[in-house]
């Protein structure tokens, strides 16, 4: 029995030293998370001072060595005599090399900001989107500028795939300008080592990513594959990056820069008045007969003649609600994620030339949607967030003129899952 109850003293003594240890190591945890704390705080600050100083720089001067180009493309080419405001900036930034985050409003010309560049300084451009109809608009618009641009998709033809995997070997190619979806650079490993290859060759001028709040889980839409994005700063060292955003606040900017890898960039941020935009909201009707009269006598009388988007919460309620003004003579298209890629291009484009008055869709489309003389957006049902209402509202009037954002609202609509948060100014049409 002695042995046992001297075995069983050891053990408390034992005991008690563990608990010495575990309150030592507490005691150091806690320690090595206030230093950890402290680290990022500093490394904040250095990030801080680094874009502050950058911000300094006057990025819009007319002085640098491409000055001169820059003001003949934008002339010669895309037939504009002014940049609107931070559009320099971001051009000179992104020629000067340097990694950058632009924040712009819809509407305000964020892809000339990558554009014009990629026809300043020889070789390639490749711009990541989100969106299809996105890329297709660009794509479209570049090519009646003649304009060199390819794009690249999921559901691109596999010949088509393989002669724009050839054309980034290729030292001749004329494609300027490359568009490529999130999930192409994260599943296609091909992808990847040809585009190693035009960096090898020194063709690959820079990278930019629209929409980048959506590397951000803290972002209102935030997409998986955006997260592939955070290796190309370490793998293409030398090519600056080109964030593109219209909302992001500034937790959103700080998780983007730590993500793609570039803490401490330029952030250049616009103004977001958009003073040619007009706001209206009227009581939704609770029968569908009576919203469709509604929407039947803004596209014949109030928007005739003009292109617009109405947009819907549901499938259902798109290619109901289009063929409901298809059978009162009007001409509407219908668009949303579960049509064919195909089909969905061939809506697109109708409505782009202008044989479709109004598309009557989803969220899926819009995202970068470049088409400028948008006269009005009708919401059937409200956005789920003010993010989204900022975002879809915002492609009317991208020339500038005169155009109109209406919602109809009820009630019932926010149990639907839909969420409206005040609106600070709402402007009454008469």
């Amino acid at each position: 029995m002695s042995n046992i109850e001297d075995i069983e003293k050891e053990i408390k003594n034992v005991d008690r030293e563990l608990s010495k240890v575990d309150a030592e190591i507490a005691k150091w945890k806690n320690r090595q998370r206030e230093l950890q704390e402290k680290k990022t705080t500093l490394k904040k600050k250095i990030n801080k001072i680094k874009s502050e100083s950058l911000a300094s720089v006057d990025w819009a001067g007319t002085s640098y060595e491409w000055s001169q180009d820059v003001i003949r493309v934008l002339r010669d080419i895309f037939k504009i005599n002014s940049f609107r405001p931070k559009q320099l900036s971001a051009i000179n930034a992104t020629l000067s090399g340097q990694h950058a985050l632009v924040v712009m409003p819809t509407g305000a010309g964020k892809s000339l900001c990558y554009q014009l560049p990629a026809l300043v300084k020889p070789g390639i451009t490749i711009v990541i989107s989100p969106l299809i109809s996105l890329m297709e608009d660009q794509v479209r618009s570049l090519s009646i500028k003649n304009i060199p641009a390819k794009l690249m998709t999921s559901t691109s033809p596999k010949e088509e795939t393989t002669a724009i995997l050839n054309l980034l070997k290729d030292k001749n190619t004329p494609v300027k300008l490359l568009y490529v979806t999130p999930e192409r650079l994260a599943k296609s490993k091909r992808f990847m080592a040809n585009l190693q290859k035009c960096y090898a060759d020194g063709r690959l001028q820079r990278i930019a990513i629209d929409e980048v709040h959506c590397c951000s889980q803290w972002g209102h839409d935030f997409r998986p594959d955006y997260k592939f994005l955070g290796i190309l700063k370490n793998m293409f060292p030398n090519v600056p990056i080109l964030g593109l955003t219209a909302t992001a606040t500034a937790h959103v900017l700080t998780d983007v820069q730590k993500i793609l890898n570039i803490q401490g960039c330029l952030v250049i941020k616009s103004t977001f008045n958009r003073p040619n935009l007009f706001y209206n909201i009227l009581e939704k009707p609770t029968s569908q007969e009576e919203c469709i009269k509604i929407l039947e006598k803004l596209l014949k009388y109030r928007y005739k003649g003009e292109s617009g988007i109405i947009y819907t919460n549901s499938i259902k309620d798109s290619e109901d609600i289009a063929e409901e003004l298809r059978k009162r003579g009007l001409r509407v298209g219908c668009y949303h994620a579960n049509m064919e890629a195909d089909s969905r291009s061939k809506v697109h484009s109708k409505w782009h030339e202008k044989y479709y008055q109004a598309i009557v869709a989803t969220v899926a489309f819009g995202m970068g949607i470049d088409k400028p003389d948008v006269r009005f957006i009708i919401h059937h049902t409200i956005s789920k967030s003010m993010e989204n209402y900022y975002q879809e509202s915002g492609r009317a009037g991208r020339d500038g003129k005169r155009a109109e954002c209406i919602t109809l609202y009820r009630m019932q609509d926010i149990f639907k899952g839909w969420f409206l948060q005040p609106c600070s100014t709402v402007l009454i049409l008469r």
